[in-house]
């Protein structure tokens, strides 16, 4: 699945159009409260300017509905720490494909970059319009995807931009190479013993990794609300727990599917209310009396997932234990993650909440590698396919 880079393409005197992933979290003064994604896309946008490329870029930000007049969807406070980042200048077109977009894309020389306007404003995005494809395919000599966390998706920029693009060179930038490399290594050819610690609300979001894993992993390790689904398919008592009722008879069947390599909690850390303050008491699994509502995995699963986790080469990780948000509720959460830091394991970490809890306890530089997308590299160890990337030159 190797694809070709942008550092493997001649870039000077070039326009490369970029989709990168400036989706950063704005608060009420338009002021980004973590530039983190934007300071991750540096290493592509780099091999551009510093040989010489003129740089266009795109990006969504937030859910706007199409309404380009919506300023506090705008990608110009990104364009802004872009230029910060960078310490030269970087121009802000203030529509996508419009007459100043254009204006500032012909004005461009060597080793500029102009950050166009969010694609969301423009319904050909979401919708994979040929049209707005094609007048955004037509500014440039080349494409570069470095945008991981939306490439399981068909929007324009990511499937029809490139499509359009044919006979130019359409490459990947150094994050979605890097995605690329440790989630399909992960599933296609994993160190053994190769364990999936997965986590989360739902067991109807996970259901189809679930599925997958089993047919790769030496062992799947469930965790959070979802176990309870597992208890009650086990006749178990959950309390006020949140479950998923519609769903206990694929919880059965995936039970019966896992046999020995499917591993659910043994106890359970759960309190009469969901806060740190509440009356808290750890019980077997499938014991949570009326009242009380699981809120994490208990110590014992913690000891024995780490067990697990202490022998695996591979490691792939979505979806924390419990409530990591809240202590004492942390508690299994950071257990594993404490045992996946100590493992000699290739560790890879599933993005989404997965990576906050990572981040927030202090592991992400003890880990091989943190995805920047959860629902792309959800899908990815679904074993789906992703069009926005195969259609891109091979390596």
């Amino acid at each position: 699945m190797a694809k070709k880079t942008i550092d493997q393409i001649d870039v000077a005197g070039k326009k490369v159009l970029m989709r990168v992933d400036f989706n950063v979290p704005l608060d009420d003064q338009q002021s980004i409260t973590d530039d983190r994604r934007i300071r991750m896309a540096l290493p592509s946008i780099k091999s551009v300017v510093d040989r010489g490329g003129r740089l266009i870029l795109m990006s969504h930000l937030g859910r706007p509905k199409g309404d380009a007049g919506d300023s506090k969807f705008s990608l110009a406070p990104a364009a802004k720490r872009l230029g910060e980042l960078l310490g030269s200048n970087v121009a802000f077109a203030s529509d996508t494909v419009g007459d100043d977009a254009k204006a500032k894309v012909d004005a461009m020389g060597d080793g500029d970059v102009v950050v166009l306007e969010n694609l969301r404003f423009n319904a050909g995005e979401k919708g994979g319009d040929a049209d707005f494809a094609g007048e955004l395919a037509a500014m440039a000599d080349a494409y570069c995807n470095d945008a991981f966390g939306t490439c399981h998706r068909k929007d324009a920029s990511m499937v029809a931009v490139p499509e359009a693009m044919a006979g130019k060179p359409r490459v990947v930038g150094h994050l979605v190479a890097k995605e690329i490399q440790y989630l399909s290594d992960a599933i296609g050819d994993p160190g053994r013993p190769f364990v999936a610690i997965l986590g989360g609300a739902k067991v109807s979001d996970k259901i189809n990794v679930i599925n997958n894993l089993l047919g790769i992993c030496d062992a799947v390790l469930i965790g959070g609300a979802m176990a309870y689904t597992f208890s009650l398919a086990e006749d178990g008592k959950v309390g006020g727990s949140l479950v998923e009722p519609d769903k206990v008879d694929l919880a059965k069947e995936l039970i019966a599917k896992g046999g020995d390599k499917l591993h659910l909690p043994v106890d359970t850390h759960c309190g009469d209310d969901f806060s740190g303050d509440c009356n808290k008491k750890v019980v077997p699994a499938g014991e949570i009396p009326e009242g009380f509502e699981g809120l994490d995995i208990g110590p014992e699963t913690a000891k024995k997932y780490a067990d697990v986790i202490k022998s695996a080469k591979t490691v792939v990780w979505n979806g924390p234990m419990g409530v990591f948000e809240m202590a004492p509720f942390d508690e299994g959460t950071k257990a594993v993650a404490q045992a996946v830091a100590d493992s000699d394991s290739v560790s890879i970490i599933g993005g989404g909440d997965s990576a906050a809890a990572v981040e927030q306890l202090g592991f992400s530089d003890k880990v091989s590698h943190v995805s920047t997308g959860g629902g792309a590299s959800l899908a990815m160890l679904e074993g789906k396919a992703f069009a926005a990337v195969d259609l891109l030159d091979e390596a």
